[in-house]
C-alpha cells in the first residue's frame, strides 16, 4: 500500500517583521541557509514564480493595503495624542493577522517522475483553489512560488485578507484585515481541505485526503511520537504472539515426523491437529492486522515528509523531525520483518494444506479444501496460491474451479492402461511439476 496525501495548510503572519522574514525565505534572499540543510541553494534558480513580486514583501504589502493605510492615517488626524498609532503599530498590536501564508504540498512519492511542466500543472490547480474555493482575488495575492530546491516540492502562497466591513461603532464601512472572512474556524478549514482534495482528484491526481480533524499545524511532534509508540506496541504484541505460535508449531511438527503414514493417509493426533489450527488462526490475525499497520505507517511517513519540508526553518522542530524520521526508519524495519514473517507463515500454511490434500484422510481433505476456500474468500490466498496448494491433488478440480484457476495450470493426466482400463476406474499418471513449495514427505515444515 503506497498512499500519497494532499496537504494544504494555513499559517497566520502576525507582524510586519514576520512578513519580512517570510519574504526573505520564500524569495531566497538570504546568502546562506546554514539553519536549513535541506535547501540546495544551487537549485534555487529552478524555483517557479506562480505570482511574481519584484519588490520586497513589506513594500508589496503596503501597495496592497494603501487604501487601508490612507483611511487609518485620516482617522489618526482626529485621534487623541495618547491614542495615536502609526499604521505599522496598529497592525502589529492588533489581534488580526497582517497576512496569511497558504502552504500546498503532497507526500514526496507523489512528485516522483514528474516533469517541471507536470509540477506547474499541479501548482496551477492549487492557485485555482485559492481563487475559486477560498475566494481571494488576484489583487489580494502578494506572492506565490514553488520551491523545487528542497526534498519535496511545495508552494508558498502569501495572501492579504483585506476586506471592507461594516463598523457598528461608527456606522460606516471600514477596511480591515480579517483571515476569518476566508477561513472561519477549524471546521471550515476541514471543509476547505475536503474541497482542495476534491479539486485535485477531479483533475486526475491520485491523492488521499489528509488526516481529518487535525489543527492548522496538523499532528504535532508529540502526537507523532504517541502514534509511533502505539504502533510499536502493536507490532511487538503481534510478533510475540506469532513467535510463540510458531515455536509451538515447530515442537509439534517434531513429534509429527515420527508418526507413520502411507500414500493414502496420515494419522495426526488431536493435540497436534489443534496446534495446526492454532497457527492457522494466529496467522489470520497477523494478516488482518497488516493493512492497518501499512496504512498508519504510510500516513505517519507522509506527514513526516510534509512536516519536514514546511517547518524546517525552526531548528528545534528540525531536531524533532530527525528523531521522528529515525523512529519511522525503525518502524519500517520492523514492518519489513513482519512482512517477511507473514510470507513465511503463508508458505507454511500452504505446505500444511497441500500435505493434508495429498495424504490426509477424506475428512481431513474436506477440512483442508474448505479452509483453502475461506482463505481465498478473505483474500489471504490469491489465485496462484490456490493453484500451488491444490495442483496434482484429488481436490484440484474443485479448488481450481472455485478460484477460477486457468486451465493451463491443470495437471496433465494420461490413463495408465489406455483402452484396457475398466469404465468404473479412473486411474491416471500425474505429470510432476515444480510448484515452488518445499515438499517434505514427513510433514516437517521449515519456517
Amino acid at each position: 500500500m503506497n498512499l500519497n496525501y494532499a496537504i494544504f495548510r494555513s499559517e497566520p503572519i502576525m507582524t510586519i517583521n514576520d512578513l519580512a522574514q517570510i519574504g526573505s525565505h520564500n524569495k531566497r534572499e538570504k546568502k546562506a541557509y546554514n539553519s536549513n540543510l535541506d535547501i540546495d541553494i544551487e537549485r534555487s534558480k529552478d524555483n517557479m514564480e506562480l505570482i511574481s513580486l519584484s519588490d520586497k514583501y513589506v513594500k508589496g504589502f503596503y501597495n496592497v493595503v494603501k487604501a487601508y493605510k490612507k483611511e487609518h492615517e485620516e482617522r489618526m488626524k482626529t485621534e487623541r495624542e495618547d491614542r495615536k498609532k502609526t499604521f505599522k503599530q496598529m497592525l502589529d498590536k492588533s489581534n488580526n493577522v497582517v497576512a496569511d501564508e497558504l502552504l500546498f504540498t503532497a507526500t514526496n512519492e507523489f512528485f516522483k517522475d514528474m516533469t517541471r511542466e507536470d509540477i506547474k500543472d499541479w501548482a496551477d490547480t492549487c492557485i485555482e483553489f485559492v481563487y475559486e474555493d477560498l475566494g481571494y482575488t488576484k489583487e489580494q495575492v502578494l506572492h506565490a512560488t514553488v520551491h523545487l530546491d528542497e526534498k519535496t516540492p511545495h508552494i508558498h502562497c502569501v495572501v492579504v485578507p483585506l476586506v471592507k466591513k461594516f463598523d457598528k461603532r461608527t456606522n460606516t464601512e471600514r477596511y480591515t484585515i480579517s483571515k476569518k472572512q476566508y477561513i472561519k474556524d477549524k471546521i471550515h478549514l476541514s471543509e476547505l481541505q475536503d474541497k482542495y482534495h476534491k479539486r485535485l482528484t477531479d483533475k486526475g491526481y491520485d491523492l488521499e485526503r489528509g488526516i481529518k480533524g487535525s489543527d492548522r499545524k496538523h499532528i504535532k511532534i508529540k502526537d507523532y511520537k504517541k502514534i509511533n509508540r502505539k504502533l510499536e506496541e502493536n507490532l511487538n504484541i503481534r510478533n510475540n504472539r506469532l513467535d510463540k505460535a510458531i515455536n509451538e508449531f515447530d515442537e509439534k511438527m517434531k513429534t509429527t515426523k515420527n508418526i507413520p503414514f502411507n500414500k493414502n493417509q496420515v494419522i495426526v493426533n488431536k493435540d497436534t491437529f489443534d496446534t495446526m489450527n492454532k497457527i492457522v488462526k494466529e496467522s489470520k490475525k497477523v494478516i488482518e492486522l497488516q493493512p492497518k499497520i501499512n496504512e498508519v505507517f504510510n500516513e505517519i511517513s507522509g506527514y513526516a515528509s510534509g512536516y519536514k519540508s514546511l517547518e524546517n526553518e525552526n531548528k528545534n522542530i528540525k531536531r524533532e523531525v530527525q528523531v521522528l524520521e529515525y523512529k519511522n526508519n525503525q518502524l519500517e524495519k520492523e514492518n519489513n520483518k513482519l512482512n517477511d514473517k507473514i510470507q513465511r507463515v503463508i508458505k507454511a500454511i500452504k505446505q500444511f494444506f497441500r500435505k493434508l490434500l495429498q495424504i490426509g484422510a477424506e475428512y481431513i481433505k474436506g477440512y483442508a479444501e474448505e479452509e483453502v476456500k475461506q482463505y481465498y474468500d478473505n483474500k489471504d490466498f490469491k489465485m496462484l496460491d490456490v493453484k500451488d496448494v491444490a495442483k496434482g491433488t484429488s481436490r484440484e478440480d474443485e479448488l481450481f474451479e472455485y478460484a477460477n484457476v486457468p486451465d493451463q495450470y491443470r495437471t496433465i493426466r494420461t490413463p495408465l492402461y489406455d483402452d484396457e482400463c475398466e469404465d468404473n476406474y479412473n486411474i491416471y499418471d500425474y505429470e510432476e511439476y515444480d510448484d515452488g513449495i518445499d515438499k517434505d514427505d514427513d510433514m516437517g515444515m521449515s519456517l
